[in-house]
């Protein structure tokens, strides 16, 4: 039995669909991100669960129990939310203990769990300070021990690192991943950072206007995309017009490409393929390999590790690809703007998905 699950899940505020009959199966122990733009319904969906907005209807069930209509104190959560929410006038030992207030513990019990979860979050010894003399990534590790005082079954994170810098950022949700794979708490965390619920989710919920478009685990959902959306969303794309030439070939412009997934489409049937810019490589100049073409180099933008190149495929109007390449794959290799280089891409990168063209 599923840990979490969300039945036909509705919420409408007003006339606007925030959540339109969601469905959706956590297993206990998994670390699940939504993700998807502003105004997906992410974080109306994290609420929900927590009981903060009740939805209009459907059902969430939790460790076997119906919680619908359960009001928020009776749900077993933790939560962080973006803005740390600390109390200011409470010191860090008293923010963390505050939820074990009504739980009977006695003062050495207060005071040895405290020290306990500062212990977890890696900030011993500071019982004492108030938020204010806290820094942005010490104030969120505080709000994280107080959502673990209570050893909950279900840890709910809505936007944790959005508030703090990129360096930040990235140290914290290292550390969150670490802590979750620690205690082996469920964990559900909202983000509108594709780069974040990449590098932690167990599981992704892309969502869009009130909709789940795919769940996968990240890999699946940036490699395998399943709708244009999931495949726009996630990464950078190139999208490629064209149409079936026989089976397993696609025609664009004047240039006839293998691609796998075509193999079952029909000659004639218009289709629009998908291409990570990462899956474009550099060919010798007179290689003349399958699926390549020439192409003039629009624009190069350094990124440090990587290169992306804005090129002008031959004889494609009205198209441009961005490839990237790493510093260590062009290996000195200069590619001005202007250049005419040769570029390939493996038929087994060439996605096309189902509905479109």
């Amino acid at each position: 039995m599923s840990y979490l699950l969300i039945e036909a899940l509705s919420k409408r505020f007003g006339r606007f669909t925030a959540l339109d009959r969601v469905d959706l199966s956590i297993e206990r122990g998994e670390f699940v991100v939504f993700l998807g733009p502003s105004g997906c319904g992410k974080t109306t969906l994290l609420r929900a669960i927590a009981g903060l907005d009740r939805q209009d209807s459907g059902r969430i069930v939790q460790d076997g129990d119906d919680i619908s209509q359960w009001p928020v104190a009776a749900r077993d959560f933790g939560i962080v939310f973006q803005s740390y929410a600390l109390f200011p006038n409470l010191s860090v030992a008293d923010n963390i203990a505050y939820g074990l207030d009504n739980r009977r513990f006695d003062r050495s019990a207060r005071a040895r769990r405290v020290e306990e979860l500062l212990q977890l979050v890696g900030l011993p010894g500071i019982q004492g300070k108030y938020p204010a003399q806290l820094s942005g990534g010490q104030q969120q590790r505080v709000a994280l021990a107080r959502a673990l005082a209570t050893a909950p079954g279900l840890l709910l994170l809505d936007e944790p690192l959005s508030a703090l810098d990129a360096l930040e950022r990235v140290r914290l949700r290292g550390e969150i991943r670490a802590l979750q794979d620690k205690l082996g708490v469920t964990t559900v965390m909202v983000t509108h950072d594709q780069e974040e619920a990449l590098a932690v989710a167990d599981r992704i919920v892309v969502m869009s206007h009130g909709r789940i478009e795919q769940v996968g685990t990240p890999r699946e959902v940036y490699r395998a995309p399943a709708t244009p959306f999931v495949a726009d969303f996630i990464g950078r794309v190139n999208v490629l017009d064209g149409a079936v030439h026989e089976r397993g070939r696609v025609q664009v412009g004047p240039h006839v490409l293998d691609c796998e997934q075509a193999r079952d489409l029909s000659p004639g049937a218009a289709v629009r393929l998908y291409l990570r810019p990462e899956d474009i490589t550099l060919l010798g100049v007179t290689d003349s390999a399958p699926n390549s073409f020439y192409a003039h180099v629009r624009k190069v933008e350094f990124l440090g590790a990587h290169v992306a190149v804005v090129m002008k495929p031959d004889r494609m109007e009205g198209v441009e690809l961005t490839a990237q390449f790493s510093q260590n794959y062009l290996n000195g290799t200069e590619l001005p703007p202007g250049a005419i280089v040769r570029v390939g891409v493996d038929r087994r990168h060439l996605r096309v998905i189902a509905g479109e063209g």
